[in-house]
C-alpha cells in the first residue's frame, strides 16, 4: 500500500475489447495518476462466457472531484460495460465488528494486530456468547457485548447481533472463531460482509474433535480457510488458505497447536485482502490480486 491517499477502484465484466482503455482512458481524461493496476480474464472453463477482473490504485489528490462525483461520472461507463464495480478511500477506515465464542487465539492475535496498527481498522465493538473475554477487550478500550445463544432464543439473539452491528455502522464483521451457525436471511443481509475462518479437514472430518479424528487417520497436512459467510455452510467464496506439513512425530495437541496458528495467519490475510478490496467474486468464485 502507499502512504499517500488513494483511491481503489475495483470490479469485473463481461470479457471484452478495449476495458482497460476505456477504464484508464477515463481516470487519464480527468488527470488520474494510476498507482498500480491489477487484471485478470477468466475464460468461464466452459461454464459460459469469460468474465475480467481489475483493480486499480489512483492518487486521491489527482483527481479534481472526490468520490461521490468520480461515482457519478464513472456510472455511464460501468453500465455500458455491465461492470460489478465498487470504489473504496484509503483514507476511510474500515469498521470491523469482531464475533468469538471459546477459543481466544483469532481474537488475541486481531487484537494485537489492531494494537500495533498493522491492520489500520477501527473495532467499534466485539460481540460473543460467552463473557469469557469481556475483562480483555474492554481493557483495549472497545466495547463488549455479551449474547448468549440457545436453543430457545436464537432468532431473538440473531436479532440483537443485527441491531448492534448495524448501531455501530460496522463494514465487516469477522466470525474469530464463533462456533454458532447464522440463519440464511442474516447471512443474505450482508453479502461480502462476513468472514469466516475453519479447519480445512472439511469435509473429511465434520463435528466435534477435527483434529482427533484426523489424526486416527494420520493425515500428513493441517490447513485453514479463510472465506466468506454466505446461506450454505461453509460453501462460501474462499479468500485465502495455506498448509503445513506434519508427520508421524506429531501429538494431537501438536495439531491442534498447529492448526491455532495457521488459523491466526490465514484469517489475518484473508482479512486484509477484503480490507484493500483485493477480493473480487462472481458466482462464488474469488479472483485475490495480492
Amino acid at each position: 500500500m502507499h502512504a499517500r491517499r488513494f483511491y481503489t477502484l475495483s470490479g469485473s465484466c463481461p470479457d471484452q475489447v478495449g476495458i482497460i482503455a476505456r477504464v484508464s482512458g477515463f481516470i487519464a481524461q480527468h488527470a488520474g495518476w494510476i498507482l498500480e493496476s491489477s487484471y485478470h480474464a477468466d475464460d468461464g472453463s466452459g461454464d459460459g462466457d469469460g468474465r475480467y477482473f481489475m483493480r486499480m490504485e489512483v492518487k486521491a489528490d489527482s483527481l479534481p472531484f472526490h468520490l461521490a462525483e468520480f461515482r457519478e461520472r464513472f456510472r455511464p461507463l460501468a453500465d455500458e460495460l455491465a461492470m460489478d464495480w465498487k470504489i473504496s478511500d484509503s483514507a476511510v477506515k474500515r469498521r470491523v465488528v469482531l464475533m468469538v465464542s471459546k477459543q481466544e487465539h483469532c481474537l488475541y492475535d486481531l487484537l494485537s494486530r489492531w494494537q500495533s496498527r498493522e491492520l489500520d481498522i477501527e473495532i467499534p465493538c466485539v460481540i460473543s456468547n460467552h463473557d469469557r473475554f469481556k475483562a480483555l477487550v474492554e481493557w483495549h478500550g472497545i466495547p463488549f457485548h455479551c449474547v448468549p445463544v440457545n436453543a430457545d432464543n436464537r432468532q431473538a439473539a440473531n436479532a440483537e447481533i443485527r441491531r448492534i452491528y448495524d448501531e455501530v455502522r460496522g463494514d465487516t464483521m469477522v466470525l474469530a472463531r464463533y462456533m454458532q451457525i447464522l440463519p440464511a436471511d442474516f447471512c443474505d443481509s450482508y453479502p461480502g460482509q462476513i468472514i469466516n475462518i475453519h479447519h480445512s479437514f472439511l469435509p473429511s472430518f465434520v463435528g466435534a474433535r477435527p483434529y482427533h479424528q484426523a489424526y486416527q487417520r494420520g493425515v500428513k497436512l493441517i490447513g485453514a480457510t479463510c472465506h466468506y459467510v454466505t446461506r450454505d455452510l461453509d460453501q462460501g467464496p474462499i479468500i485465502e488458505q495455506d498448509v503445513i506439513r506434519i508427520d508421524h512425530s506429531d501429538s494431537v495437541e501438536d495439531m491442534v497447536r498447529y492448526g491455532k496458528d495457521i488459523e491466526k495467519a490465514v484469517l489475518a490475510r484473508g482479512l486484509r485482502y477484503h480490507l484493500e478490496d483485493r477480493v473480487l467474486v462472481h458466482a462464488n468464485k474469488t479472483v485475490i490480486f495480492r
